[in-house]
């Protein structure tokens, strides 16, 4: 997975573009400061390419659990042993906020790797004696423009902690390393615990929408997943999901959300992503299973994948090994799941989706949002293909499936660090992509998948049967009961079925429109 300590990528927020903001003004100023400040007699600032370039001696202290760097040109201070390198190099992408104090003193908080997937915030402070405050002030504007770019700073974030999360880790974990960097990077925190299950659909279903920008969820998949359906139980559903951003803060057993738009499985790591993240426009999917309708935003899966997600819950204390472990036994016992399917494909030719994804990945960073945000009271969209209990959409064809091993539908491509199972698939393109296995391949060829997974060689795979698609129903049959999972949540073993609505939903990512995974 891409780690964030030391990246170097500005972010560019298409939700900024077109309006007049002292953000915007500093991008067109930008090229007229100078890109050094001196801020010592033998210390500097520069804006680099790519970071910022710190020159001149500096000593640590410790201040408040946070590590400080100081010019050793002031005064008064209590110093730890020890010296910094002579120059220091800050990417952007880590710098957090910056500012200039009426009593001449500038302070630059940035997050500081303290090992190769945690980050901590830092803070470099130099008290200036003759400078013109005009000159700072623009050079400081700058600064922030390289550090966020057009993406929203200072973001109002509502965070719900699951307690339970993490093996009950998850409060800890947010107070130690999440926390301290939504802070340091100045942004408007609101606090709640989840306290019951579906407690965050409830408070998703009665938030403010105009009052954050973000709901950070500190837990694994699932709370996500609440969230999701709870603003799409609003009255004006859809205004809510293209309103505020849903990101995760990775504090369970599953962080898939953040895997994919984060690039990581560190909370640090992830905080800072969340900080400098992108609106994006994101496809949900909408289930309907007998007289209920829910919104799905990474999978669903009826086979293997399924019975080893929810089979497992016993092993949770292996992390993310119990996946691999509960697909490897299932996959080479030879177990099948025969089941109906019909199919509404949209792309179906591995050349041809890796022609899709290519031509996307090709594009730049997005610097305004297509998508045009839907009226207040608008609600959810009507279903195209009505429910899983209207006759079959003519244009499908029911196909039996008795040697069907694995069903699996991805609207991302991570499902767990190492299981890039839908290289291809895309954040709005409007489809989920289908995956179909056998369940009666060979024992050797079932480890080679295996094997390919980790390998990030699995969408070549000759006897995977990989598909883009815009909607399907699939049927069990000769089998009382069994396992349904959608969205890692365990629901009835009946017929259900899907529909793609494209860009419904809103997360925060680095690119704007891609996963932060290795394509087809």
């Amino acid at each position: 997975m891409a780690s964030l300590a030391g990246e170097d990528d500005p972010f560019k927020d298409p939700s900024l573009a077109g309006s007049s903001t002292p953000q915007l003004e500093s991008q067109m100023q930008d090229s007229a400061v100078d890109p050094t400040l001196a801020v010592g007699r033998n210390a500097s600032l520069t804006l680099a390419t790519d970071s910022l370039i710190v020159l001149g001696t500096s000593l640590l202290v410790r201040h408040e659990g946070l590590l400080e760097a100081r010019s050793s040109a002031c005064c008064g201070l209590s110093l730890t042993p020890g010296q910094n390198k002579a120059t220091r190099s800050i990417p952007f992408f880590n710098i957090l906020w910056a500012e200039y104090s009426q009593d001449e003193e500038i302070t630059i908080q940035y997050a500081h790797a303290e090992a190769k997937e945690t980050v901590r915030p830092a803070t470099i402070r130099y008290t200036l004696e003759t400078k013109e405050r005009d000159v700072v002030d623009a050079w400081m504007a700058a600064l922030l423009h390289r550090a966020y770019g057009p993406s929203q700073r200072q973001k109002r974030i509502k965070v719900l902690v699951n307690p339970f999360g993490g093996q009950g880790k998850a409060q800890k974990i947010y107070n130690k390393h999440i926390a301290p960097i939504l802070a340091a990077a100045r942004c408007e925190i609101d606090v709640e615990m989840t306290t019951h299950n579906e407690h965050a659909i409830e408070i998703a279903k009665n938030i403010d929408v105009d009052k954050y920008d973000v709901i950070a969820c500190c837990s694994g998949d699932g709370v996500p997943h609440e969230v999701f359906n709870g603003l799409g139980q609003k009255d004006d559903g859809a205004h809510a999901l293209a309103k505020i951003a849903v990101s995760q803060l990775p504090c369970g057993s599953g962080n898939a959300l953040s895997l994919n738009m984060n690039g990581t499985n560190s909370p640090s790591l992830a905080a800072v992503a969340m900080v400098k993240g992108l609106r994006t426009p994101l496809d949900l999917v909408s289930i309907t299973q007998r007289d209920k309708r829910t919104l799905s935003f990474l999978s669903q899966s009826v086979g293997i994948v399924a019975e080893t997600d929810l089979a497992t819950e016993h092993l949770r204390w292996m992390g993310s090994a119990r996946f691999t472990w509960g697909f490897f036994t299932r996959l080479v016992g030879k177990k099948i799941y025969p089941a109906d399917i019909a199919v509404k494909f949209e792309v179906e030719t591995k050349a041809d989706i890796r022609a899709v994804y290519s031509a996307e990945k090709s594009k730049p960073p997005p610097n305004h949002e297509e998508r045009p945000m839907p009226a207040m009271g608008t609600g959810l969209p009507e279903l195209k293909w009505g429910t899983v209990n209207d006759p079959l959409p003519t244009e499908w064809d029911l196909v039996p499936h008795d040697r069907l091993g694995n069903f699996y539908a991805g609207n991302m491509a991570y499902m767990s660090p190492d299981a890039n199972f839908f290289p291809a698939s895309l954040p709005s393109d409007g489809c989920v992509d289908l995956v179909r296995i056998d369940g009666d391949i060979d024992r050797w060829t079932a480890i080679k998948t295996l094997d390919a997974i980790s390998k990030h060689q699995f969408f070549d795979q000759p006897h995977v049967d990989y598909h883009k698609i815009s909607a399907y129903r699939i049927i069990p049959k000769n089998q009382p009961d069994g396992y349904i999972s959608i969205d890692g949540e365990r629901v009835p073993f009946q017929p259900f079925q899907a529909e793609v609505h494209k860009g419904l939903g809103t997360v925060l990512s680095r690119s704007g429109h891609l996963y932060e995974a290795r394509g087809p």
